[in-house]
């Protein structure tokens, strides 16, 4: 196979993972996938992305105080979440939503099952392991544009390495409560949390993929 196969092959490989074994990762393993990620580019190399990462029982421990937060607290995250979804954005979102649903035997109408599913968030879908990703506030949204490309190549070299992932925008609501658990400054913005260990295969949760638009619906041609 030639190297862009195998690039190719690890793509469609890699999916967001929401049911975990509760088998840690190796602290080497988890130290690969880091390097491998900071091989990204960035403004000026500036590399702005910092990771703060838990296992064991720190991460049930962050499960708890995040509930708890959501519980009793409101959302307040360091960036402005979407205004909205429409059009095709609002078509891919709804199929990827009922995709988890349906798989999840969720029905149309179950509010309350709905919900359930969309708590999980704030549990890290019961991964052992829990990434912080932050960037400098002063880089604004570049920095995070930065920071993107690094969430992407950490959850493409995690399964590479036989690591399953899932990059969650959800937690990152509660950035209060983040800033506080973790320590970070003012001057770090909080992006997301990639929740990540080994997938479990019977999870219902794992058994669907969403699909990707054509090239013609967002790729246009000049010259």
């Amino acid at each position: 196979m030639s190297d862009f196969d195998i690039f190719h092959a690890i793509l469609k490989a890699r999916h967001s993972c929401r049911g975990f074994k509760p088998d840690q990762v190796p602290r080497a393993d988890i130290e690969a996938v880091l390097g491998a990620a900071q091989r990204v580019p960035s403004w000026c190399n500036a590399q702005p992305w910092q990771v703060s990462i838990t296992s064991g029982a720190e991460t049930d421990a962050l499960r708890d105080g995040l509930m708890e937060a959501v519980t009793h607290g409101r959302p307040a995250p360091d960036l402005p979440f979407p205004e909205g979804y429409s059009g095709e954005h609002r078509e891919r979102r709804r199929v990827c939503g009922w995709q988890l649903y349906d798989a999840m035997g969720v029905e149309k109408g179950d509010r309350a099952g709905s919900a359930r599913e969309m708590m999980k968030n704030y549990t890290f879908f019961g991964a052992p392991h829990v990434a912080m990703v932050t960037s400098g506030r002063e880089l604004g949204a570049y920095g995070a544009l930065d920071t993107g490309g690094f969430i992407t190549a950490f959850t493409l070299a995690a399964q590479a390495r036989g690591i399953a992932t899932i990059a969650q925008a959800a937690p990152a609501a509660f950035a209060p409560f983040l800033h506080d658990w973790f320590g970070l400054g003012d001057d770090r913005l909080a992006l997301c949390v990639i929740s990540f260990g080994y997938r479990d295969p019977d999870h219902p949760a794992n058994g669907f993929r969403t699909e990707r638009a054509p090239l013609e619906d967002w790729v246009s041609w000049r010259g």
